[in-house]
């Protein structure tokens, strides 16, 4: 078992140690470029090239059915969720085989209208509920799979 972090934009790093090491679960912090991480033998560094989407590569290849992914990139929880990996977002949604579809759907539209030069809305700022939720479903996803195995 283990949580593979796309950490080049991750606000909730702190937040996966502390449930990591409570469940005693190995971390890969995968990211372009070198970040900090905290001297822990359960976490790890993984710095990929700076090419487009090397870090999603990366943890699409390592993504299985023992594996948490945290990103916000609705391509790569598509293709971790295909090679069975649990995945959430920062916010602690979880993204799934019936919700990530719709999720691709409303990222092209958005895509489009932002290149039709519609002024269109980000997302809402990061939150200490979303924090809270994170840890929550974080939590919730490891204890579901210790249970499997």
């Amino acid at each position: 078992m283990r949580i593979l972090v796309d950490a080049d934009a991750c606000p909730v790093k702190d937040e996966v140690y502390k449930v990591a090491w409570r469940h005693e679960v190995p971390v890969v912090i995968v990211s372009n470029s070198w970040l900090r991480v905290p001297q822990h033998p359960l976490v790890s560094r993984q710095v990929v090239s700076d090419g487009f989407d090397a870090a999603d590569d990366w943890i699409a290849e390592a993504a299985d059915a023992r594996s948490v992914v945290i990103t916000s990139d609705i391509l790569l929880a598509d293709r971790a969720l295909k090679a069975g990996a649990k995945v959430l977002s920062p916010n602690g949604k979880p993204f799934t085989a019936n919700s990530i579809g719709a999720a691709i759907a409303t990222r092209a539209i958005m895509a489009d209208l932002r290149a039709g030069g519609d002024q269109v809305g980000g997302s809402n700022p990061f939150s200490s509920a979303d924090r809270s939720n994170f840890l929550q479903a974080l939590d919730r996803e490891l204890v579901a799979l210790k249970r499997l195995t």
